[in-house]
């Protein structure tokens, strides 16, 4: 995320935002439409998720030899990334108000079925299961500059539901290109999505930028997402980079990049190496 950035919003804007965000998280995650992951809500600056290195290690999924401490050792450091990012400690807590609300059905020619994998996204985001739920070892972390955040994941899934999930991420530029939330304290929201070009890593990669329009207090407000998903295997790393200050493309780039050939050389029984000079 370290691209030239937008105008800093005020302080007291994004503090709004993150309040309410958190006031209504609760709300949010008792109503989600049908067919879309537990737990609704929001991922503002990010999904707050960094617990340095938030490690699960369940059985691995029978198509994946990935571990707990592998799925460890494959997270990205900051010193991967460009930028003066700082790693945190709890970006699992990360919300953000301006994804609470409803899919406004009536936008769109398919009526319900379309706005269902558009709140799916929506719900995606703000719990961090753009993949669906790890069926293996997984571990995360997140790191934060200024009012942008990034939230990076390493997961062993069941690959059949891993190859439908790439599949969805894959359609959501033309099933979700333009629709409204309606509902929470952002009022009416105009949210995009279009596809955004990886580097060529892993067996298969899918980028989606998400913006996300409203108003805060009365102010415009523009969260802006980049979502970065690559597949090697049952195995995945996921990337979501953005805030209220916009996304920088060349960091979420730099994050996959990194962050598969961290995950190659584990999956190869190497250890992975350092961040080459010039780098982060």
């Amino acid at each position: 995320m370290t691209t030239p950035r937008p105008l800093v919003r005020p302080a007291g804007v994004l503090a709004a935002v993150l309040a309410v965000g958190t006031l209504l998280a609760t709300a949010a995650c008792s109503g989600t439409d049908t067919g879309a992951p537990s737990g609704s809500g929001t991922a503002s600056a990010v999904a707050e998720r960094g617990v340095a290195a938030r490690t699960t290690s369940p059985s691995p999924s029978p198509s994946s030899d990935l571990t707990g401490s592998g799925a460890r050792d494959a997270l990205i450091t900051s010193e991967d990334i460009e930028g003066d990012w700082t790693q945190v400690g709890n970006p699992q807590e990360w919300r953000d108000s301006l994804l609470v609300g409803s899919v406004d059905v009536a936008a769109f020619l398919d009526g319900r079925s379309d706005a269902s994998e558009c709140r799916r996204l929506v719900d995606a985001l703000y719990d961090e299961t753009l993949l669906g739920r790890p069926a293996g070892a997984s571990a995360l972390t997140g790191f934060q500059e200024g009012d942008s955040r990034l939230l990076y994941q390493v997961a062993a899934y069941d690959k059949p539901d891993l190859d439908d999930s790439m599949e969805w991420l894959r359609s959501l530029p033309d099933t979700c290109d333009q629709f409204t939330l309606t509902g929470g304290a952002g009022g009416d929201r105009t949210v995009q999505v279009i596809g955004l070009k990886l580097p060529e890593s892993g067996d298969f990669r899918q980028g989606l930028t998400v913006t996300v329009k409203g108003e805060s207090n009365g102010n415009p407000v523009t969260l802006t997402l980049d979502v970065a998903a690559v597949q090697l295997g049952a195995d995945a790393i996921t990337v979501t980079n953005g805030g209220l200050d916009g996304a920088g493309h060349d960091t979420t780039s730099t994050a996959v990049e990194q962050g598969t050939k961290r995950l190659e050389d584990v999956l190869a029984g190497r250890t992975p190496q350092p961040t080459p000079s010039g780098v982060g």
